[in-house]
């Protein structure tokens, strides 16, 4: 009986491991080995050895585009946490229309990311400038997508706003798990709102802060969808991400092989950030 179910269960496990090997695993493998071609994507090749990651580090495009991704996904790393904890507190507490509330800040989390990107893209080139010149306001009577130097803050901004939904959920979930009686007993001590927030709500959802940090910041340096919608990389290459780099230089420059390369130097550099942030976070919840 027990051979049986031993059975059934690999009968269950190999679909879903040749699916993934299939459709996850291989393409990651071909990829690193066109890496050291020069392939377009289509025809033959020659190998070239290290040549594509030798380039990488002296073009001038990918520099700008590893310069952009990563302030995007420090500061929305840093505001989509700020946010969403204080949101996680104040949907926490006894307040009035709660579950309505709840409601409307989960929204954004089922909607699609180009959706909402097309959107707002209306809204910053057209909605905004409109209301900036009827109501007389210089600053505002322009897009902000089409200034290269600030074009990044509408991408944050709508970034950070979707976001916030699923970190709320984390967040809420870690509050939940806090004793009311530990509360109670820092008011009996005369204890204030701060003390209790550093004291004891963040010394106890620690664990789910360091989720929320880790996921963020390798879900913001993924940023894609967000800058196709609402610029296009543009104005110029001011806001292209090292995604759309990849993806568009991969698929419509011929760089395939190039891009390739790029791409696993750069799931190499997501994995590192990521190992130093959970090693940093987890050693901060044992010191608190």
């Amino acid at each position: 009986m027990k051979s049986k179910s031993s059975h059934i269960y690999y009968y269950m496990i190999i679909p879903a491991v040749v699916l993934f090997f299939t459709f996850h695993t291989y393409p990651a493998l071909q990829g690193i080995f066109y890496s050291f071609t020069d392939s377009k994507g289509y025809g033959t090749y020659d190998f070239v050895g290290l040549k594509n990651y030798i380039n990488l580090f002296k073009d001038g495009r990918v520099l700008n585009a590893y310069f952009f991704t990563f302030k995007f996904a420090v500061i929305s790393t840093i505001l989509v946490n700020i946010i969403s904890l204080i949101l996680a507190i104040a949907l926490n507490s006894r307040i009035i229309f709660q579950k309505l509330l709840k409601s409307i800040y989960f929204l954004p989390l089922v909607l699609s990311v180009l959706i909402i990107g097309y959107i707002f893209n209306y809204i910053f080139t057209y909605l905004i400038p409109d209301a900036g010149k009827a109501i007389g306001i210089e600053v505002l009577s322009k897009s902000i997508l089409g200034n290269p130097e600030l074009a990044w803050i509408g991408i944050v901004f709508v970034a950070v706003w979707q976001a916030c939904a699923f970190n709320t959920i984390i967040y809420l979930a870690g509050l939940q798990t806090i004793p009311v009686d530990l509360y109670e007993a820092a008011n009996i001590d005369g204890a204030s709102g701060w003390q209790q927030f550093r004291y004891i709500t963040f010394v106890l959802i620690a664990p789910f802060f360091t989720v929320n940090m880790v996921l963020a910041m390798k879900n913001f340096l993924m940023v894609f969808a967000h800058v196709v919608a609402m610029t296009g990389g543009g104005p110029g290459r001011a806001t292209e991400s090292i995604s759309l780099l990849i993806y568009d230089g991969g698929f419509n420059g011929a760089e395939f092989a190039y891009q390739s390369a790029n791409a696993v130097i750069y799931f190499f550099v997501i994995l590192i950030i990521s190992i130093i942030q959970i090693n940093f976070l987890q050693k901060r919840e044992i010191n608190l």
